[in-house]
């Protein structure tokens, strides 16, 4: 072989294969191929938002959890070997390969009785953040705010009960806010909770605000490190939507008699894993 040659090989080998990436935002089981000359990734999980609590009778729903956030650094893989990928829907878990290796924990369901909140997903693997806690409404009637999802290295905001502002996050997703406290909420928005904020996938970033009270509304809570923003109610009264991926939706009013889905999870892999690593090292669009 050439010198020449023999320079071009050894460089190829010694830079190894190109970064990659691919991701998983819909629900539902799948297969990831590991690429040719590929032994290493770095992976981040996101569980699905806990349901916004419908309203019965004279009761309003509180607000679902967030979904929890862990991620996975330089996992060995093996090239042309098939792993497991699920994505869960709301209240779900999310994971890669199996719960043990890189899992974000679905958010609960939020709930009706004073006082109590939907407890936030937690995660597994080498960093992460847990999802924040749902709230429900001291006053009866009106629904609670939800908590947002789990961040790169912090938990989601927590839901604002009736008369007070959510809490914001670091990294993860912002609380939404409960209902309003006096005033005429906006016609299909009767005193029914926002949505919280989700979290993004391509690494660490600005966290998400909290909503602030609103005498004639509630207020969604802001996506974290790139995720969507919550949604405020619809026309039912029913709590608004999750922000993408893993907010939890808010709580309906006593009128409405169904809950709020909260917002699918995710799965991201990126690759080689010994050079790209959660929750900041050259994790974006490459």
């Amino acid at each position: 072989m050439s010198g020449a040659l023999q320079a071009v090989f050894q460089n190829q080998r010694s830079f190894g294969p190109p970064p990659g990436q691919q991701a998983f935002i819909t629900a539902g089981t799948f297969s990831w191929v590991a690429p040719a000359c590929v032994t290493s990734v770095s992976v981040v999980a996101v569980g699905g938002g806990g349901r916004g609590q419908g309203g019965v009778c004279c009761e309003g729903g509180g607000g679902g959890s967030g979904g929890g956030l862990g991620y996975k650094n330089n996992y060995t893989v093996v090239p042309l070997n098939s792993y497991s990928v699920v994505v869960g829907a709301g209240n779900n878990n999310s994971y890669f390969v199996s719960t043990c290796v890189v899992r974000g924990g679905g958010g609960q369901t939020g709930v009706r009785f004073p006082f109590c909140a939907a407890v936030g997903g937690t995660y597994t693997g080498d960093g992460g953040g847990n999802g924040g806690n749902g709230r429900n409404n001291t006053c009866g009637i009106y629904g609670g705010g939800a908590g947002g999802a789990g961040g790169y290295g912090s938990a989601g905001g927590t839901g604002g009960v009736r008369g007070t502002n959510a809490s914001s996050s670091t990294y993860g997703g912002g609380g939404s806010t409960a209902s309003a406290t006096v005033g005429s909420p906006p016609a299909g928005r009767q005193n029914a909770g926002g949505g919280a904020g989700g979290v993004g996938l391509l690494g660490r970033g600005s966290g998400g605000a909290g909503g602030t009270f609103n005498v004639v509304c509630c207020t969604y809570g802001r996506g974290g490190s790139g995720g969507a923003n919550g949604g405020l109610p619809n026309g039912s009264s029913k709590g608004g939507e999750g922000g993408a991926y893993g907010g939890g939706s808010g709580g309906s009013y006593a009128a409405a008699a169904c809950c709020t889905a909260g917002s699918v999870g995710a799965v991201r892999v990126i690759w080689p894993g010994t050079t790209r690593s959660f929750p900041s090292t050259c994790t974006g669009n490459l």
